[in-house]
């Protein structure tokens, strides 16, 4: 019979405020193995520890149930208190009285009886718990970053300079992200290239960082310390080593119909390009939708005049296997098309933009040197009207329902070079709110108003129509009460931001988890806001949410030192909670092998004594060192023979047990 301490936690009044933690420790301490049993204010605390301490070595304590808050919160903090205490690690059981009792209940006699019912079936595991030990695991002291914009770049330049190797792995044909389409940045409004040009620079210098652009990673497997993933090298058509990206290429091809991505569709490339002058790697790509000699064999001017012999026809696909300690997601983010939105006419006007468009307008390497015009006329406009939270903090099946976070800065940013470069056009903007969250940002957003004039109207723009030479726009003014009739020869559309479309496959891929918007999830959005909730898989940038340049960068430096702090360590240690088999039981269907995320499952013929008979079998094996204690193999067994450390069959039936009972 084991010897069990019980403790309850107040939580301050999280839980003492609708439980009676007196009645909880009462009652446990009456339950078969208990011989202490005590409630305490804060029991993570170090007093509280000092308690759970002193009880093991006063009765002589085999197993410890405390009824407590999440164990995602303190399980890791308990289990050391009670091996400092000579008590294996896993002999600890917590039952969870605040986020699944407490909290939802507002009937503390209710609450009470839920509670003494949580640690009862806590009570009955711990009887049936066994000192398991964990195992050393190697770690490979190279990480992986999913993404070459700012967050991607930061985050693999700290890991680089503490001494690790790093690969970043990026879709486009060149590093740099959504920042290197920026003209200017806020608050500060100093140019942009001049910021990321010199990053995108140190990142390609550094000895430690090897980036495979216009790649993409096919496949992760493995665990913290020991990923394995398959990069796909896409093929450029030209070699990247012989190209000196004179762009002479680039001026001869015939074919010049492709929308530039760079200029976000408003002008057009060719099918062999460099995406803007600061690339890098500064090298030309195929593009093999457009390439005349890649489709019908015929043309190959930039192979004659390419001087360097870079031009390379039948390169293929290539597949590379790399291992990785530490994966670090920084996938960004794009700008939703609101081509839904009918009413603002952004597919029927070339003079509705987005803000992201509207930035290349702005841009002295955009598609007009910078120099803004109606995209229609080609005319200084006289007149702009921005529309706030197009597709953002809405209810509609069609909306966002979050906070895109920077598009006010970014509009007020626009207003002002607008009216820093041309003083005469009427610049208006409609808004449901000024959101201005960040240093120095409140007082930017009121420069623009008070100082350039900028016109902010609080309302909604229920439609756009084309008019005669102009665009007419219909509004409120909720403050003045009165509907407006404006005349507009341009409007930008602050549409919301929303998730890289590559996020959700990567998630799944790595077993990350994520919202229902598609933004991955943090482990803890307090304590651990830059991990996953996947070991060894963390977050940088606008993958996880939105938010400015400063806030990026921040989250892509401290994602790194996490990192770091994995890669530092020569051996992690293993979860002990993993599966094993029962060869008596086992009948080689190979469904848990199928299910197993991991691949910590084989099939091996082994020499089995079942009911007295030998007889050779095929039966499941478990490497222990590649398992991660999902338990999908377990509940997919048909025979039972899959169980799992930590969480028998018996265990969790003894809780249920108890519950019923």
């Amino acid at each position: 019979m084991q010897k069990i301490g019980v403790f309850v936690c107040w939580c301050g009044s999280n839980i003492a405020a609708t439980v009676d933690v007196a009645a909880v420790a009462e009652a446990l301490g009456k339950q078969p193995g208990v011989v202490y049993a005590t409630d305490y204010q804060y029991m993570c605390s170090a007093s509280g520890q000092n308690l759970i301490k002193d009880a093991i070595r006063d009765y002589g304590l085999t197993g410890v149930v405390i009824c407590a808050c999440s164990p995602r919160m303190h399980e890791a903090t308990f289990r050391k208190t009670i091996s400092s205490a000579g008590l294996n690690p896993y002999m600890l059981e917590i039952a969870n009285i605040r986020e699944q009792c407490s909290w939802i209940h507002k009937d503390r006699e209710e609450a009470t009886k839920k509670a003494i019912t949580m640690g009862t079936a806590a009570i009955a595991k711990v009887q049936l718990n066994t000192p398991l030990t964990q195992m050393k695991s190697p770690v490979t002291k190279r990480a992986l970053v999913i993404g070459g914009g700012i967050a991607g770049m930061q985050t693999a330049l700290d890991i680089a300079d503490a001494g690790f190797e790093v690969d970043i792995v990026e879709k486009k044909p060149t590093i740099g992200g959504k920042m290197a389409q920026l003209d200017k940045t806020f608050p500060t409004l100093d140019c942009s290239s001049c910021i990321v040009t010199p990053k995108m620079v140190d990142t390609a210098a550094n000895e430690k960082i090897t980036i495979f652009s216009y790649a993409e990673v096919e496949n992760v497997t493995g665990f913290i310390g020991n990923f394995k993933a398959t990069i796909k090298q896409k093929p450029r058509y030209v070699d990247a080593e012989k190209c000196t990206g004179c762009g002479l290429c680039t001026t001869k091809c015939p074919s010049k119909k492709s929308l530039n991505e760079f200029n976000m569709g408003l002008n057009t490339r060719t099918a062999i390009y460099i995406p803007f002058a600061q690339a890098v790697p500064l090298v030309a790509t195929i593009d093999p939708d457009a390439c005349i000699k890649l489709k019908t064999g015929k043309c190959g001017l930039c192979e004659k005049v390419c001087e360097a012999g870079a031009i390379d026809y039948a390169q293929k696909e290539e597949l590379i296997e790399r291992e990785y300690g530490a994966v670090v997601v920084a996938t960004g983010y794009n700008q939703i098309k609101p081509v839904q939105y009918e009413e603002y006419l952004y597919n029927q006007s070339r003079d509705v933009v987005t803000s992201l468009e509207f930035e290349r307008l702005m841009s002295a390497s955009g598609p007009t040197a910078g120099h803004l015009q109606c995209p229609s006329t080609g005319k200084l406009p006289r007149h702009i009207v921005f529309i706030q939270c197009v597709g953002s903090r809405g209810t509609a099946c069609r909306e966002k329902p979050y906070c895109s976070k920077v598009c006010c800065m970014y509009t007020a940013k626009h207003a002002m070079l607008v009216k820093d470069h041309y003083p005469e056009v009427e610049c208006t903007v409609f808004y449901i709110d000024v959101r201005t969250p960040g240093k120095n940002f409140d007082e930017f957003y009121r420069r623009a108003v008070e100082q350039y004039g900028v016109h902010y109207i609080k309302g909604m723009v229920g439609k756009v129509e084309q008019g005669d030479g102009c665009l007419k726009v219909q509004a409120s003014d909720l403050l003045d009460n009165r509907q407006l009739h404006l005349e507009a020869d341009m409007v930008v559309l602050a549409a919301a931001i929303e998730p890289d479309p590559s996020a959700r496959k990567i998630g799944t891929m790595l077993t990350a988890s994520m919202d229902t918007n598609d933004f991955f999830s943090e482990a803890h959005a307090k304590l651990r806001p830059v991990e996953s909730p996947t070991a060894g898989v963390f977050l940088s940038g606008m993958c996880q949410g939105p938010k400015d340049i400063p806030e990026t960068v921040s989250q892509a430096s401290a994602a790194a030192s996490k990192v770091i702090g994995v890669l530092s360590k020569d051996f992690l240690l293993s979860n002990p909670c993993i599966a094993h088999s029962d060869p008596t039981l086992c009948n080689g269907c190979s469904q848990c092998q199928n299910v197993c995320a991991y691949g910590a499952i084989s099939y091996e013929d082994q020499m089995v004594v079942d009911k007295g008979v030998r007889e050779t079998r095929r039966v499941a094996v478990v490497n222990e060192a590649i398992c991660q204690g999902c338990g999908a193999c377990t509940v997919t067994c048909p025979s039972g023979a899959m169980d799992l450390k930590g969480f028998a069959s018996n265990q969790i039936m003894a809780e249920v047990d108890a519950i019923c009972n």
